[in-house]
Protein backbone atom coordinates (compact mmCIF):
# COMPACT_ATOMS: atom_id res chain seq x y z
CA UNK A 1 0.00 0.00 0.00
CA UNK A 2 2.55 2.19 0.80
CA UNK A 3 4.29 1.68 -2.43
CA UNK A 4 1.00 2.67 -4.44
CA UNK A 5 0.96 5.85 -2.56
CA UNK A 6 4.55 6.56 -3.50
CA UNK A 7 4.18 5.97 -6.77
CA UNK A 8 0.95 7.91 -7.10
CA UNK A 9 2.73 11.16 -5.39
CA UNK A 10 5.93 10.53 -7.49
CA UNK A 11 2.95 10.58 -10.48
CA UNK A 12 1.82 13.41 -9.44
CA UNK A 13 5.00 15.16 -9.00
CA UNK A 14 6.59 14.60 -12.63
CA UNK A 15 3.60 15.70 -14.50
CA UNK A 16 3.50 18.82 -12.52
CA UNK A 17 7.20 19.15 -13.04
CA UNK A 18 6.89 18.47 -17.15
CA UNK A 19 3.95 20.97 -17.38
CA UNK A 20 6.10 23.71 -15.80
CA UNK A 21 8.99 22.59 -18.17
CA UNK A 22 6.53 23.00 -21.16
CA UNK A 23 5.53 26.33 -20.26
CA UNK A 24 9.04 27.80 -19.57
CA UNK A 25 10.02 26.07 -22.95
CA UNK A 26 6.80 27.68 -24.66
CA UNK A 27 7.56 31.14 -22.99
CA UNK A 28 11.32 31.00 -24.57
CA UNK A 29 10.08 30.06 -28.24
CA UNK A 30 8.19 32.92 -28.06
CA UNK A 31 11.02 35.44 -26.45
CA UNK A 32 12.92 34.32 -29.35
CA UNK A 33 10.09 34.77 -31.76
CA UNK A 34 9.69 39.04 -30.64
CA UNK A 35 13.36 39.12 -30.30
CA UNK A 36 14.01 38.10 -33.80
CA UNK A 37 11.25 40.81 -35.08
CA UNK A 38 12.72 43.20 -33.00
CA UNK A 39 16.43 43.00 -33.87
CA UNK A 40 15.74 42.56 -37.84
CA UNK A 41 13.01 45.22 -38.14
CA UNK A 42 15.59 47.83 -36.36
CA UNK A 43 18.41 45.95 -38.79
CA UNK A 44 15.76 46.74 -41.87
CA UNK A 45 15.15 50.37 -40.39
CA UNK A 46 18.32 51.52 -39.30
CA UNK A 47 20.38 50.27 -42.70
CA UNK A 48 17.57 52.86 -44.92
CA UNK A 49 17.72 55.63 -42.89
CA UNK A 50 21.64 55.32 -43.84
CA UNK A 51 20.95 54.95 -47.36
CA UNK A 52 18.23 57.22 -47.78
CA UNK A 53 19.41 60.35 -46.50
CA UNK A 54 23.09 59.84 -48.24
CA UNK A 55 21.46 58.80 -51.49
CA UNK A 56 21.91 61.26 -54.39
CA UNK A 57 18.51 60.39 -56.42
CA UNK A 58 15.69 57.60 -55.92
CA UNK A 59 15.53 56.23 -59.11
CA UNK A 60 12.61 53.86 -58.10
CA UNK A 61 9.95 54.87 -57.47
CA UNK A 62 10.46 57.67 -59.78
CA UNK A 63 7.66 60.18 -59.42
CA UNK A 64 6.57 62.03 -56.51
CA UNK A 65 3.42 59.95 -55.46
CA UNK A 66 4.50 56.40 -56.70
CA UNK A 67 4.60 53.38 -55.26
CA UNK A 68 7.14 50.28 -55.88
CA UNK A 69 7.57 47.49 -54.26
CA UNK A 70 11.46 47.71 -55.07
CA UNK A 71 13.67 51.23 -53.75
CA UNK A 72 16.48 51.65 -55.81
CA UNK A 73 18.62 54.38 -54.99
CA UNK A 74 21.92 56.07 -56.40
CA UNK A 75 24.76 56.74 -54.26
CA UNK A 76 27.83 57.86 -55.04
CA UNK A 77 27.35 56.66 -58.65
CA UNK A 78 26.12 53.15 -57.36
CA UNK A 79 22.71 51.76 -57.78
CA UNK A 80 21.51 50.51 -54.14
CA UNK A 81 18.10 48.20 -54.75
CA UNK A 82 16.25 47.26 -51.88
CA UNK A 83 13.44 44.25 -52.57
CA UNK A 84 11.76 41.18 -51.26
CA UNK A 85 12.63 37.76 -53.33
CA UNK A 86 11.96 34.74 -51.35
CA UNK A 87 10.41 36.45 -47.97
CA UNK A 88 13.66 37.74 -47.56
CA UNK A 89 14.33 41.76 -47.62
CA UNK A 90 17.70 42.15 -50.38
CA UNK A 91 20.05 44.84 -50.80
CA UNK A 92 21.78 44.70 -54.25
CA UNK A 93 24.79 47.15 -53.20
CA UNK A 94 26.80 46.68 -56.80
CA UNK A 95 29.17 44.06 -54.83
CA UNK A 96 26.05 41.70 -54.26
CA UNK A 97 22.77 40.62 -52.77
CA UNK A 98 23.07 41.35 -48.75
CA UNK A 99 19.84 39.55 -46.76
CA UNK A 100 18.78 42.19 -43.93
CA UNK A 101 16.77 39.48 -42.17
CA UNK A 102 17.65 36.57 -40.05
CA UNK A 103 16.41 32.71 -41.65
CA UNK A 104 13.70 33.33 -37.99
CA UNK A 105 11.88 36.04 -39.75
CA UNK A 106 10.53 36.88 -42.95
CA UNK A 107 9.51 40.06 -44.95
CA UNK A 108 6.01 40.64 -46.56
CA UNK A 109 4.09 43.85 -48.12
CA UNK A 110 7.03 45.74 -48.54
CA UNK A 111 6.13 48.66 -50.20
CA UNK A 112 8.12 52.19 -51.08
CA UNK A 113 6.18 55.11 -51.77
CA UNK A 114 7.70 58.92 -52.89
CA UNK A 115 7.11 61.59 -51.36
CA UNK A 116 7.82 65.12 -50.48
CA UNK A 117 7.39 68.74 -51.36
CA UNK A 118 8.07 69.67 -55.27
CA UNK A 119 11.56 71.50 -55.25
CA UNK A 120 12.60 69.91 -52.08
CA UNK A 121 14.30 66.92 -51.19
CA UNK A 122 12.72 63.54 -52.16
CA UNK A 123 11.29 61.56 -48.85
CA UNK A 124 10.20 58.04 -49.11
CA UNK A 125 7.38 56.22 -46.76
CA UNK A 126 8.61 52.78 -46.32
CA UNK A 127 5.68 50.08 -45.38
CA UNK A 128 6.68 45.89 -44.36
CA UNK A 129 5.29 43.18 -42.08
CA UNK A 130 7.83 41.09 -40.88
CA UNK A 131 6.82 37.87 -39.09
CA UNK A 132 8.55 35.15 -37.60
CA UNK A 133 8.92 31.47 -38.16
CA UNK A 134 6.94 30.47 -35.38
CA UNK A 135 7.36 26.66 -34.13
CA UNK A 136 4.61 24.18 -35.05
CA UNK A 137 2.39 24.63 -31.68
CA UNK A 138 2.71 28.67 -31.35
CA UNK A 139 1.71 31.38 -32.88
CA UNK A 140 3.95 33.61 -34.82
CA UNK A 141 5.02 37.12 -33.98
CA UNK A 142 3.74 39.76 -36.81
CA UNK A 143 4.26 43.67 -36.32
CA UNK A 144 3.74 45.91 -39.49
CA UNK A 145 5.83 49.05 -40.06
CA UNK A 146 5.17 52.31 -41.56
CA UNK A 147 7.79 54.89 -41.51
CA UNK A 148 9.37 57.90 -43.64
CA UNK A 149 13.08 58.76 -44.15
CA UNK A 150 13.81 61.57 -45.96
CA UNK A 151 17.35 62.53 -47.96
CA UNK A 152 19.75 65.72 -46.67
Amino acid sequence: MELIIYMGLLAIFVITLTDVLVSILDIQLESQATSAVEQDSRLIIGRMGYDIPRATAIITPANRGDSANTLELDIGGVTYKYQINANNLLLDDGNGSLNLNGSETIISNLLFQKIGNAGGKNTVRVTFTIQSVAAPDSDPEVKNFVTTIGRR
